[in-house]
């Protein structure tokens, strides 16, 4: 998206444009009258391209904005790509028309040749040796300049050309050409400066999940040892360093970073394919970083982003409504300051939030400041502007809060494959020319601008970034401030202070989003070790590493890989829940009891290294009628030790029962899988029933002996005998008295002498 105040020209601009319109209008009238015929067009290409047999790259223009007692160098490479030799051929440079509108600053470089190169400057060239095809020349071309011959101050097509013959048209003709920009502000300015501020990320793609070795240290396991690579001279981030420390910038570090590259320093190790791990080898490289990081930021501004860098457009348009999901926007940011202050010894700013590329919405900008990020860093081409030259960066939003808005042309001119020298040198001229541009579009008003690069800028980006900053080092236009002072700006009255609504963010960057699947996941895993950490005597040994990875399952470099998002919360949640795993019941077989109470052991395995506690065993019989069991039982076990749990058992009636043991947290939630086994009741054994049989034929002979008793004193009552005569009759208490008992006399003992429950502790067989 192109913002308007980069389509808005200065008058002569705006002519030259009308009549660039003008002639395309002619041409098109004159195809419709037949003057110019459609198939000639292949032909007049194919001309063109035999005519220009020669590519013309530019690699070197310094200084790049030169002034008037400046030696301009100017070197590159001449490749005849043509089908025949190319002899008697020179290079020379030409000064072409002035440029003053930023769009035509960006197409310098990137259109064909036009009729505006301007003339050959005189006694400045190089001569070229015979230029067979295929074949390639370097050259180098210096010369005052004072004899570029510049009039007016300005920004200017600079042509460099290739003049010469070839076998099929022997006279010198043009055979190649190129264009860059030449910047041209010999002394300071008269007006206002313009204030520019350019961001220097330290971002990484993330390198460290929460598998460590079961060792006390917990010896980190990176899954490979690419950020090594990046690390060492000549990678990456060393280059980022390198050149930032020598740089008027304010540095944008996600301090997960930090933290990885500080547990490289210590004994670390990588993963392979078959599960085993190798001693990692950049613990060397990880220490001289640090070191040089520390050197670089000192009096500088470090903004730190959220531990891990989290995508915000991915939480505002698919986590938000996840509950718990923004909870770890928060924490990124708590963490955030304390790791950079732990690691640098700086105390950073963390109240910018920089959504990726710049794009934000209304959801975006209220997920963003809820976690205490007051300045949200977006980009021109989100906040569109009506005005004519682009406004300070500045916008107040509402509630506090402010958009720091980055100039997109000047943020996304370093993007592409910078590699070849003749890319590299045309996106340092252009953010050169643009900056003069910018200040020349309102000279008198002083303005603030930004510039936000890419988050992640390659090592050949680093280095153009560096000398397109180092070439306004003389601060002849511009004036070097800090992130801070940018957003403390006096904001433009004429600035659009709009927040974009939620239909206006980029379909291409909605694609690349996390999705709210992703954000249930995380969830999960959240949940996981909510679960976990209760009941263990070390919590942050397991909430500190995995605490940090589930932030860097949100991190912004998963955009674009989804398949490698995914897989990285799949580890970590099976990592996790193979730890959970190592707590657990021993699995049981079958009990018997041969009692009418025993005791029945339950063993908990702990794994872990740590002690554990807060568990509590629990034991349910399924019918209790028949067994009943002391309930619960509390755990607390040492590291890498087992704990037999001993539950009192009462046997009411004989057969199987299913009995359940299972662990559960204080909070009452269920841990782990339950144990079931069986336990069959043989409590009324084949001697008790033997002692009963013998009571109960106690009790039938003395019944017997009492009936025989009555009988026979009815007989002798019939008779006539006079009851008790004999002074044996029922009543005289005696000894021969054989009446039957009386309520409330003492029962005989007819039972077994020990009717308490058996003791516990008997054998239990399993």
């Amino acid at each position: 998206m192109a913002e308007a105040a980069e389509t808005q020209e200065t008058p002569s601009a705006a002519a030259c444009r009308w009549s660039r319109h003008l002639a395309t209008l002619l041409t098109g009238v004159a195809l419709l009258l037949g003057l110019v015929q459609l198939p000639a067009a292949p032909a007049a290409r194919a001309e063109s391209s035999a005519a220009r047999p020669v590519d013309v790259s530019v690699h070197t223009l310094t200084p790049a904005a030169p002034k008037q007692d400046d030696t301009l160098t100017v070197s590159g490479t001449v490749t005849n790509t043509g089908g025949s030799a190319v002899t008697d051929a020179h290079v020379g440079l030409r000064v072409g028309s002035q440029i003053n509108s930023r769009v035509d600053a960006d197409e310098t470089g990137s259109r064909s040749p036009s009729g505006t190169d301007g003339s050959e400057i005189g006694k400045h060239t190089q001569k070229i040796d015979k230029l067979p095809p295929g074949a390639a020349r370097d050259f180098s071309i210096s010369l005052p300049a004072k004899d570029l011959d510049l009039s007016r101050d300005g920004v200017y097509q600079l042509g460099v050309s290739l003049s010469g013959r070839t076998a099929d048209q022997g006279f010198e003709r043009v055979l190649g050409i190129t264009q860059t920009l030449l910047t041209w502000q010999p002394s300071a300015i008269e007006g206002k400066k313009t204030k520019l501020t350019f961001l220097w990320p330290l971002i990484s793609a993330t390198h460290l999940t929460a598998r460590t070795e079961s060792d006390q240290q917990q010896t980190p396991i990176f899954p490979n040892d690419d950020l090594a690579a990046e690390l060492a001279p000549g990678g990456r981030l060393q280059q980022l360093v390198a050149l930032g420390k020598d740089l008027p910038i304010t540095w944008v570090i996600d301090p997960d970073l930090l933290a990885t590259v500080e547990a490289m320093t210590k004994s670390y190790r990588v993963g392979g394919p078959d599960g085993r791990t190798t001693p990692g080898r950049g613990q060397a490289v990880a220490k001289q970083w640090l070191s040089q990081l520390q050197t670089a930021v000192a009096g500088d501004q470090v903004v730190a982003l959220p531990f891990g860098d989290p995508d915000l457009a991915s939480l505002a348009h698919h986590g938000k409504d996840v509950p718990g999901s923004l909870s770890h926007l928060q924490s990124a940011t708590e963490l955030a300051s304390t790791t950079v202050d732990t690691i640098l010894g700086v105390k950073p700013r963390t109240d910018f939030a920089w959504p990726v590329d710049g794009a934000v919405d209304s959801s975006i900008i209220d997920v963003a400041t809820s976690a205490g990020a007051h300045n949200v860093i977006a980009r021109s081409d989100s906040f569109r502007d009506r005005t004519s030259y682009s406004p300070t960066a500045a916008r107040q939003i509402g509630s506090g809060n402010t958009a720091v808005v980055a100039d997109a042309r000047m943020s996304t001119g370093f993007q592409g494959d910078l590699v070849r020298a003749g890319e590299y040198s045309l996106a340092v001229q252009r953010f050169v020319a643009q900056s003069l541009l910018v200040n020349r579009q309102a000279p008198d008003n002083e303005r603030s601008i930004v510039v936000a690069p890419q988050r992640m800028p390659t090592a050949s980006q680093a280095q153009a970034m560096a000398a397109a900053i180092k070439g306004l080092s003389d601060n002849r236009w511009t004036q070097p401030v800090n992130l801070g002072d940018a957003a403390a700006a006096k904001p433009d009255p004429d600035a659009n202070q709009q927040v974009p609504g939620t239909g206006s963010y980029p379909e291409s960057l909605r694609e690349q989003e996390l999705s709210t699947k992703a954000f249930q996941e995380i969830q999960k895993t959240q949940s996981t070790l909510d679960g976990f950490k209760v009941i263990l005597t070390s919590q942050d040994r397991v909430v500190t590493p995995f605490g940090s990875a589930i932030m860097r399952e949100m991190s912004t470099s998963w955009r674009g890989d989804r398949k490698g998002a995914a897989e990285f919360r799949e580890a970590v949640q099976s990592y996790l829940y193979g730890l959970t795993r190592r707590v657990e019941l021993i699995k049981k077989s079958d009990v018997t009891l041969s009692g009418r109470s025993a005791t029945i052991p339950i063993t908990v395995h702990n794994g872990l290294l740590q002690g554990i506690e807060g568990l509590h065993l629990v034991l349910e019989s399924s019918q209790t009628n028949r067994l009943q069991v002391d309930r619960s039982q509390p755990v607390k076990i040492n590291g890498g030790q087992n704990q037999s749990v001993k539950f009192e058992t009462r046997a009411n009636a004989n057969g199987p029962v299913r009995v359940t043991a299972r662990l559960y947290t204080a909070e009452g939630q269920p841990y782990g899988d339950p144990v079931v086994f069986t336990v069959h009741v043989t409590s009324i054994t084949p001697m008790v029933l033997l002692v009963i049989a013998g009571g109960v034929l106690l009790l039938v002979l003395a019944g017997l002996r009492i009936y025989i008793k009555r009988k026979r004193s009815a007989a002798r009552t019939t008779e006539g005998g006079e009851p008790g005569a004999d002074g044996e009759g029922p009543g005289d208490g005696g000894p021969g008295d054989d009446r039957p008992a009386r309520p409330g006399d003492p029962a005989p003992d007819t039972g077994s002498h020990d009717t308490e429950p058996s003791g516990s502790g008997e054998k239990v067989e399993r």
